[in-house]
């Protein structure tokens, strides 16, 4: 049974930082460099210092990245600028965001979730995930006890739990009502009353919850209630590390929008990039969509509206460094059965990112675990644009262009117990880092 609980978050005193649009940030995979550094010089108290700090070249085990953030978190707290609640609380939120000539608002809670292995089935992952990066969440939440970010999941909500906090928080003033850098517009309230939590965490009891970001920070909180269970004395079943703070989303709302994630490939052989279109006749029908000159647009637009029209069958879009045309790739049919056999289960067997991954590649490109898990031979774009911005740049050496994996697609691989390739979904908007905090020492258990 998922186990769902009020607690009592850390948020900013906005009499001090003013506007908190100033302070919070997208999640820490989502920021690039030059946002990383936009975010440090837009506020002193701004949450990038210690959920993403800059990594210096003095840096040594006792001043680095992580120690300056568990120091930035002490000195804040003391100095008021990040205030405990002091009643236990869920906290209601909504984005409000743009898509097309839509706009949409889409509804969550932040509570915290009581940490279950998965062989448990009740919190259920669906991507594979980088080592590196749980190595460094791990440095991370050892220095400074906390959680600065919270994970999103998502679960059924037939019963309407969202809708009973939105009537409790009918009247009420939100706690704050920004905009961010997209101008997509967060609220937040504070629900307190013991009633309502009771029969949050009630009708919670039988859900499932499905991890859709932040598969690194759960395994992370796993590894690190382990470690504290094992250097702590007074670790028990009740201590604060044996629960993670979540942003609970239902299936159910049409505000949860997913987009895909296009893949860019750097530093492949100029060799293998020159044989490549010749390699993927054998597996798939290719159209060749020419620019006019070296004019893109038209031949970008026709790509996009082609994979946009796909309906069945597995298509994909290809732009490789030097090319003068967009490949469109439709998979011939039996390709998959006949290359893995059953080695793969159906429900993964056809997602296009499983095609990308497995066929293109492992089998056609040749690249093995190592280079699927560094994240700085294989970036990700939800942008279309963007993607193909960095072949035509020289930035990266090809593209891949996918349609992005459907809801209940994710919800059935999950439940099966099947893992997707890495970065499979883009869950948009994301969740705000720095809406509220949680600490994770004994003194501040709910």
């Amino acid at each position: 049974m998922a186990t769902v609980l009020p607690f009592n978050g850390i948020l900013y005193n906005q009499e001090i930082i003013g506007d908190l649009s100033a302070v919070v940030t997208p999640p820490y995979d989502v920021i690039s460099p030059e946002e990383q550094i936009q975010f440090y010089e837009r506020h002193p108290n701004n949450v990038v210092r210690l959920d993403f700090g800059k990594k210096t070249a003095d840096d040594d085990e006792k001043n680095n990245v992580n120690t300056r953030a568990a120091g930035f978190f002490k000195d804040w707290i003391a100095q008021g600028i990040l205030q405990r609640d002091s009643e236990p609380s869920l906290y209601l939120t909504t984005v409000a965001f743009q898509l097309g000539d839509c706009l949409i608002t889409r509804y969550g809670m932040i509570a915290l979730v009581g940490l279950e292995p998965f062989e448990k089935r009740i919190v259920l992952p669906h991507e594979k995930t980088f080592s590196k990066v749980k190595s460094e969440r791990f440095d991370l939440i050892k220095a400074c006890h906390a959680n600065f970010s919270q994970i999103f999941s998502l679960y059924s909500d037939q019963e309407g739990i969202l809708h009973l906090l939105k009537e409790a928080a009918l009247d009420s003033k939100p706690l704050f009502d920004i905009l961010d850098d997209k101008k997509d517009r967060h609220r937040m309230w504070r629900i307190t009353e013991p009633a309502v939590h009771r029969k949050v965490q009630k009708l919670m009891e039988d859900k499932r919850l499905f991890i859709a970001d932040g598969h690194h920070r759960y395994e992370t909180a796993l590894n690190y209630r382990a470690w504290r269970s094992k250097n702590d004395p007074d670790f028990t079943d009740n201590h604060p590390a044996n629960y993670v703070m979540m942003y609970l989303c239902s299936m159910e709302d049409p505000g949860l929008v997913i987009l895909p994630a296009h893949r860019m490939l750097h530093d492949v052989d100029s060799q293998i990039m020159k044989i490549l279109p010749g390699k993927l006749e054998q597996y798939f029908e290719i159209t060749r969509i020419p620019f006019a000159g070296k004019d893109q647009s038209k031949a970008r637009k026709t790509l996009i509206d082609m994979l946009g029209a796909h309906e069945s069958g597995n298509a994909l879009g290809a732009y490789i460094k030097g090319s003068d045309a967009f490949l469109y790739l439709s998979l011939k049919q039996g390709v998959m059965e006949t290359t893995f056999g059953h080695t793969i289960p159906e429900s993964l067997r056809h997602l296009d990112v499983t095609v990308l991954t497995r066929l293109v590649l492992m089998e056609i490109l040749g690249f093995d675990g190592n280079r699927l898990d560094n994240e700085h031979l294989i970036s990700y774009t939800s942008s279309a644009e963007k993607a193909i911005d960095t072949v035509a740049s020289g930035k990266s050496d090809m593209c891949f262009i996918l349609n992005p994996t459907k809801i209940d697609q994710v919800r059935q691989i999950a439940e099966e117990g099947q893992i997707m390739p890495r970065k499979t979904t883009y869950f948009y908007p994301k969740a705000l880092t720095g809406q509220v905090l949680n600490q994770l020492d004994r003194s501040d258990a709910g």
